[in-house]
């Protein structure tokens, strides 16, 4: 039987005559970090790491938790352009995105049997996590960050899937088989694995305007056609910053070669109004 067709309706920006609300131009970014592999063996061993149940709608899992002064000597700080992205702070969008998608995959709209995966701007890696829990092939983690790999995310996915046991190699895998890997590089540099993905996963990755057509770019790269996804969960907008849904989605219309849909709204109080797309070849 045919799974249910999502009631959103696709989103538009842009008439047809091509003229954009948000055409203006981005300002310049410091130089990207290089596109590196980080090694499950490279887990941080001197920085605290202590870890807490999260539950998101009928699902617990486990998140990691270290002080952003001990990994970066930074204070109380989210985000240091060029320096630090965030990837130690659990986001509102990463804990949409578990959520979205585990209602996707009980609707039949979504399956992560056998797919290769990439997280982008991955932090805790939690939806990463849950796509190796939902039966992926692979999953590739990508952070800003080296350290945020080292000290949250592999210890994340240690705690999470017990049977993952990464020998000192350049692939790693758990006793399903699943491949799992982690690279550090920033969005902006174009750089990535030499792969195809099934399916990306990103979670509060539009917050700078200077990254979005970088960051449209790198999904056109490394999706697979015509089928492959794309699952995206952030803020309607970010004040102060410029970026949000809204604004990237402005770009992939513009291109005109995935179209958007909406897959959940969520407007809760605790902070601007956040939103989950799928993007998909038209």
């Amino acid at each position: 039987m045919e799974s249910e067709k999502p009631s959103f309706e696709p989103f538009r920006l842009f008439s047809s005559s091509g003229s954009g609300l948000f055409d203006q131009p981005e300002p310049p970014l410091p130089p990207p970090p290089p596109c590196v592999e980080v090694l499950p063996s490279q887990i941080s061993q001197s920085v605290k790491y202590t870890v807490e149940p999260v539950e998101l709608g009928g699902l617990t899992l486990l998140k990691g938790r270290v002080s952003t002064q001990d990994v970066f000597t930074l204070s109380n700080s989210d985000l240091v352009p060029g320096k630090y992205e965030g990837g130690l702070k659990l986001w509102e969008g990463s804990l949409d995105l578990v959520k979205a998608l585990s209602s996707e995959v009980q609707n039949g709209h979504l399956s992560f049997a056998g797919k290769r995966v990439l997280e982008l701007g991955c932090g805790h890696g939690l939806p990463g996590i849950f796509a190796c829990l939902e039966g992926a092939a692979a999953i590739h983690f990508q952070d800003f960050n080296a350290e945020v790999l080292q000290c949250l995310t592999i210890p994340n996915v240690n705690a999470n899937v017990p049977s993952f046991q990464p020998p000192a190699l350049q692939e790693t895998k758990c006793d399903k088989g699943a491949e799992i890997r982690f690279f550090c590089w920033g969005l902006a540099s174009g750089q990535s694995p030499d792969a195809q993905y099934d399916i990306i996963l990103m979670a509060e990755t539009v917050y700078s305007i200077s990254t979005l057509q970088h960051l449209y770019e790198l999904i056109k790269k490394c999706i697979t056609r015509p089928h492959g996804v794309v699952y995206l969960a952030a803020k309607k907008h970010y004040f102060g910053v410029g970026g949000g849904t809204r604004r990237f989605l402005s770009v992939v219309e513009k291109d005109g070669v995935l179209v958007s849909s909406m897959v959940a709204e969520v407007a809760d109080g605790s902070s601007n109004v956040r939103e989950v797309w799928k993007l998909s070849f038209k």
